[in-house]
C-alpha cells in the first residue's frame, strides 16, 4: 500500500466516523423526543429537559453531518475528542451523583447533553472552512 493509499484509506475512515457520530447524535436526539416522559422519568429529569435535550442533540447532530465535505477532518476530530471526553467525564460524575443522590446525577448527564451538541456545532461552524477543490488544484498548478 502506497502512502497515498493510507492517507486516502485514513481519510475514508476518518469522514465514516464523523457521519457515524453525526447519525448517532441526531438518533439519540429523536429517542430523547420520543420518550422524553418515559426517559425523564427514568434518569430523574424533568420531560422538558430531555425534550430540549433532543432538539440540542438533532441540531448539533444535523450541522455535524451537514458540514462535514466543508470542515477539516482534523477540526473534526479535535472537537470529537473533546465532545467524547467531556460526554465520558459527565457520565462519570452523574453516575457518582446518582449514587449519592438519586435526582442530581440525570440532569448533570442530560445537561451536558443539552450544551455540548451547540457548542460542538458553534464551533464547527465558525471553523476555517475547506478551500474548495477547484482553488486547490489551481494553486497545485502554480508551484
Amino acid at each position: 500500500m502506497t502512502q497515498a493509499q493510507t492517507v486516502t484509506s485514513s481519510a475514508t475512515r476518518g469522514l465514516a466516523g464523523i457521519i457515524a457520530d453525526g447519525v448517532f447524535k441526531v438518533l439519540l436526539g429523536a429517542a430523547y423526543l420520543i420518550g422524553a416522559a418515559w426517559l425523564g422519568d427514568l434518569l430523574g429529569v424533568s420531560t422538558w429537559l430531555m425534550v430540549v435535550s433532543g432538539v440540542a442533540l438533532l441540531i448539533g447532530g444535523g450541522i455535524g453531518i451537514k458540514c462535514v465535505r466543508s470542515r477539516p477532518i482534523r477540526t473534526y476530530m479535535r472537537l470529537m475528542i473533546a465532545y467524547d471526553s467531556g460526554w465520558v467525564l459527565t457520565a462519570l460524575v452523574g453516575l457518582l451523583m446518582a449514587w449519592r443522590d438519586r435526582s442530581a446525577g440525570g440532569e448533570v448527564w442530560i445537561g451536558y447533553q443539552t450544551a455540548a451538541p451547540l457548542v460542538f456545532a458553534a464551533l464547527l461552524l465558525v471553523a476555517t472552512p475547506v478551500p474548495p477543490a477547484s482553488d486547490t488544484h489551481a494553486e497545485d498548478s502554480e508551484h
